[in-house]
């Protein structure tokens, strides 16, 4: 039995660390990976599908002040997230967010930029079974008590309404503590996508630049 447990808890770790590596990683294939949670849209004028690879580099790669970015020109789709340091003084959660953003044209000079926001899988799952547990544990045990008679008598009720209480609470802090991690990582990443959208306009802007007249200095004529 205790080896069965200690594998089974290997093998939740191994596919936790696999599903995160997966997540983080900026690959083709990994491109729509991750639970969806959010969208939004927005358009980028001056700019069409054909220029835009030239924002990023050789490999579709654009590093940005707080994050990075990539194109992929198969799927017309820029991940993006923020910047992940081993040794950061950033506070990290165990809810990490990154965007994906459909890119399609409109018009010849406008995109529409449909951005999804997205969670890892083990996360979650994990934060869902953990709330259902307790939301789930805490009615099971009132609806069990009070058909067994706990509630009869006034140990009973202060018994019953002191568990449900501390259930409440629990499943409150879990909702607080998921509520603050949601904003802190969506502020991460909303932080990288107006550095994206900046990069964007940047090079659009450079790109629609009138190019300067040569001046051309005519030779001075002698005097006769």
């Amino acid at each position: 039995m205790g080896f069965a447990a200690g594998f089974a808890c290997l093998l939740a770790l191994f596919l936790i660390l696999g599903d995160w590596y997966q997540f983080t990683r900026l690959h083709p294939f990994s491109a729509r990976y991750g639970c969806r949670i959010a969208q939004r849209h927005d358009y980028l004028p001056s700019l069409s599908l054909a220029s835009l690879h030239r924002c990023f580099d050789s490999q579709g790669i654009l590093y940005l002040p707080h994050g990075i970015a990539r194109w992929i020109h198969d799927q017309r789709l820029i991940m993006f997230r923020p910047s992940y340091q081993l040794y950061s003084l950033r506070f990290r959660t165990a809810w990490p967010l990154k965007g994906t953003i459909e890119v399609s044209s409109v018009e010849d000079q406008t995109l529409c930029l449909r951005l999804t926001k997205r969670l890892p899988w083990s996360s979650a799952i994990l934060s869902l079974t953990w709330l259902g547990l307790v939301a789930g544990g805490t009615l099971t045990f009132v609806i069990l008590f009070a058909r067994d008679g706990g509630f009869s008598t006034l140990g009973g009720i202060l018994l019953g309404c002191g568990v449900a209480a501390g259930g409440v609470l629990v499943l409150a802090f879990g909702l607080i503590l998921l509520s603050v991690a949601y904003r802190l990582e969506d502020h991460r990443l909303m932080q990288v996508y107006q550095e994206l959208h900046e990069a964007l306009r940047a090079h659009s802007a450079l790109r629609n630049q009138p190019a300067p007249t040569d001046l051309r200095v005519s030779s001075e004529s002698r005097q006769p």
